[in-house]
């Protein structure tokens, strides 16, 4: 088994985090030697999810905006349908995963956690691996983004969330 000794991780996540998917790396690492710290969007405890059902409770080590890329030599991106799509939702968040991708350190991204790297404009040239309802995200060219009430196309009506549905589907 190689050795992490000395090594400081970092793992990011949020509520909804598929609970074996931060427990395993974290224990893997921990168990090659690395000190890994888990990473929030606030200071509450992080509710894991075995798939649909509650897990545990997590405590955060530190909030993201109290940390950098720079503090740690690799970052674990666990998935867990809703926490990398709460994460991505976050400035912060994504900025922290850019850095680490800048700065050229190792990024674990597990399942549904490579939609971070698609959020950070990080996949456009690789080949990645991820959970299969990811692959269109991970290959579609960038479309322009907005949040605001839709208007229907001849086939298209995008909706942000259902407060931005079409009006017209109320007439």
């Amino acid at each position: 088994m190689a050795t992490l000794n000395g090594r400081r991780l970092a793992a990011l996540a949020t509520d909804g985090v598929e609970q074996i998917e931060l427990t395993e790396p974290v224990k893997a690492a921990r168990d090659a030697g690395a000190t890994v710290e888990l990473i929030g969007i606030d200071d509450s405890p992080v509710q894991g999810f075995n798939h649909l059902d509650h897990g545990d409770e997590f405590p955060v080590d530190h909030v993201i905006d109290d940390v950098t890329a720079k503090e740690y030599d690799g970052l674990i991106l666990p998935g867990g349908v809703a926490n990398p799509d709460r994460l991505r939702t976050v400035p912060a968040a994504v900025e922290f995963v850019r850095e680490f991708a800048q700065q050229g350190k190792p990024i674990a991204a597990i399942c549904h956690g490579p939609w971070m790297l698609v959020e950070a404009d990080l996949v456009k040239g690789r080949t990645i691996t991820s959970w299969p309802s990811l692959r269109t995200t991970s290959r579609t060219p960038a479309a322009t983004g907005w949040t605001r009430p839709s208007t229907p196309t001849v086939t298209w009506s995008p909706a942000a969330s259902p407060t931005t549905c079409p009006r017209s589907a109320s007439r």
